[in-house]
């Protein structure tokens, strides 16, 4: 298989866990026997200083003959402590998303034996963690309009917009999503309360018997769900919920492995697929071989699967990132006690890849 995939490594650490996602990318190619061809582009503050824009029409033209996006991070210091900046570095990722059509945000969470010591629930909650997010990324409340304010200033307002064809799209990702897992979907809203919540779960209802009756699916107030994912989050298969309850979920779930390191995510829409690691850029890490690259490389994994339906190549990569983790290939922030370097932890999965040895 021959695959174009647009690297944008971006700002801070991004560079640097890009750069073992590729590395491992790579390995899988030679494995494997697949042709991974890279292309180089600007995005976030890399791109604003170059060329004073933070996704340059340049960028958007290499994302778009390409087959997939790897991103790494967004977010520089001197522009988020500038309150007098005119353009910041995460708008381009507002723009890049909506340039490309990516309508939906997919993060898994996983437990690790390793980190469940780490893991702020208990290991008996946090063991057999494994769940995935698909939250709606392009309408809802941080998109709806109209929106402003009084012109006394004494109050604000702003609307949640949704169609019947926003809320079909995602979910049938999430759904054949749930086939390929434990076929079970719980859809997370507040129909309850909320008008555009008692449409998601009208149409999400009439979407799974029509088209995958045979997958489960259950509902949960977003404040169950919650509450829920904290008591047992082993209980989920696949979650599929609307923006603003899954932004504040995934940010709620991302605690449970231990370490944001290992949490890899996946923009999708309509044929491309953008995939990056949740951390962030991490500017004070950036340059000192620190930064934790697994998440970028799971993402790696994610691409591999979604994008290009390599499923026994994804699940390698994910297996050699477990056995890096089991034999103490790990960085600081894992284990600060015992620790390898950045470039390491790249050298080592990409080892264990071309091995291909991971009973």
């Amino acid at each position: 298989m021959k695959k174009h995939i647009a690297l944008l490594s971006g700002d801070g650490i991004g560079p640097e866990v890009a750069k073992q996602a590729v590395k491992v990318l790579k390995a899988v190619a030679n494995t494997f026997d697949h042709e991974f061809t890279f292309e180089e582009a600007l995005v976030g503050a890399a791109a604003i200083d170059a060329t004073g824009d933070p996704f340059p029409d340049e960028t958007y033209q290499v994302c778009k003959k390409s087959n997939a996006v790897l991103f790494g991070a967004i977010g520089d210091p001197k522009y988020d402590n500038d309150p007098t900046a005119k353009v910041r570095p995460e708008e381009g990722l507002l723009r890049m998303r909506k340039m490309l059509g990516l309508f939906a945000n997919i993060r898994p969470v996983a437990s690790y034996k390793i980190l469940e010591d780490a893991s702020p629930l208990k290991n008996n909650i946090v063991s057999g963690t494994d769940f995935v997010v698909f939250r709606e990324l392009t309408s809802g409340l941080y998109f709806g309009q109209p929106r402003g304010r009084s012109e006394d200033g004494k109050s604000a307002f702003e609307t949640s917009i949704y169609t019947e064809q926003e809320i079909t799209r995602i979910a049938q990702l999430a759904f054949e999503a749930a086939q390929k897992r434990k076929n079970k979907v719980t859809l997370v809203d507040k129909a309850n309360v909320l008008v555009t919540s008692r449409l998601w779960r009208e149409v999400v209802t009439k979407f799974h018997k029509k088209n995958f009756p045979e997958v489960e699916l259950d509902f949960l107030f977003v404040d169950n769900a919650a509450m829920q994912i904290i008591l047992n989050p082993s209980s989920f298969d696949v979650i599929l919920t609307e923006n603003l309850f899954g932004d504040i979920i995934t940010d709620e779930a991302s605690v449970i492995a231990g370490s944001l390191g290992l949490l890899p995510s996946a923009s999708m829409g309509s044929g491309l697929g953008l995939y990056e690691p949740i951390h962030g850029s991490y500017p004070q890490a950036a340059g000192q071989n620190i930064a934790n690259p697994m998440a970028s490389i799971l993402s790696a994994a994610m691409l591999l699967e979604m994008s290009f339906d390599l499923v026994d190549e994804a699940n390698t990569i994910r297996k050699a990132v477990e056995i890096a983790m089991n034999t103490g290939f790990v960085t600081k922030d894992i284990n600060p006690e015992k620790y390898i370097g950045t470039e390491e932890v790249g050298d080592k999965i990409a080892e264990l890849v071309k091995e291909k040895q991971l009973a």
